[in-house]
């Protein structure tokens, strides 16, 4: 069953997203700080297109290395041995990024039923909610802060389409951002 949460309208027609890049688990053990990493880079990379441009180059930075770590430690941490894909683009001041990754059925379950919460409630409300509820359970996972913080503190519009793979108990899961810069 497919199932599509949230949504984002891309404003690259062609259906693709430029400037794709791939991450592949291999010799460098995909972790963590990889993740770190990578959205520096990208963070730079595009604040200075958007610098060009003459946008912000500072909060270009901060606000798109914040969107790509966030979107890909979720990958990193949910996969299930599987390439990521990671593309973005920036176009004018609409920065957008589309991360692909595979999770096991049970991770989908789980993650729908967040996502169900967090796209029908106000996610400044939430937000507050959930800290409250983490504070006061420092054992607490999973209760998607960093998303919340995504659409609440930098106006992400953000997506999800799940869509499972023939004979295996693995969906591929497309997280979908969209973010104006300054």
């Amino acid at each position: 069953m497919e199932a599509t949460f949230g949504q984002v309208d891309l404003t690259n027609g062609a259906g693709a997203l430029k400037n794709r890049i791939r991450l592949a688990d291999g010799p460098l053990e995909l972790a963590w700080q990889h993740c770190g990493v990578t959205s520096e880079f990208l963070g730079d990379f595009f604040a200075l297109r958007r610098a060009a441009e003459g946008g912000d180059y500072n909060e270009a930075r901060h606000s798109i290395g914040y969107l790509t770590n966030e979107l890909l430690e979720n990958a990193v941490k949910f996969r299930r041995g599987a390439d990521i894909t990671l593309e973005a683009s920036l176009e004018g001041n609409s920065f957008e990024i589309r991360i692909s990754n595979v999770i096991t059925s049970e991770t989908a379950g789980r993650f729908q039923a967040l996502l169900a919460e967090l796209t029908t409630r106000d996610p400044g409300e939430l937000l507050i909610e959930r800290i409250e509820q983490n504070a006061e359970n420092m054992e607490s996972s999973g209760s998607g802060l960093g998303l919340l913080t995504l659409m609440s503190d930098y106006g992400a519009r953000l997506g999800w389409h799940f869509q499972p793979t023939a004979g295996t108990d693995v969906l591929r899961l497309d997280t979908y951002a969209a973010l104006d810069i300054v």
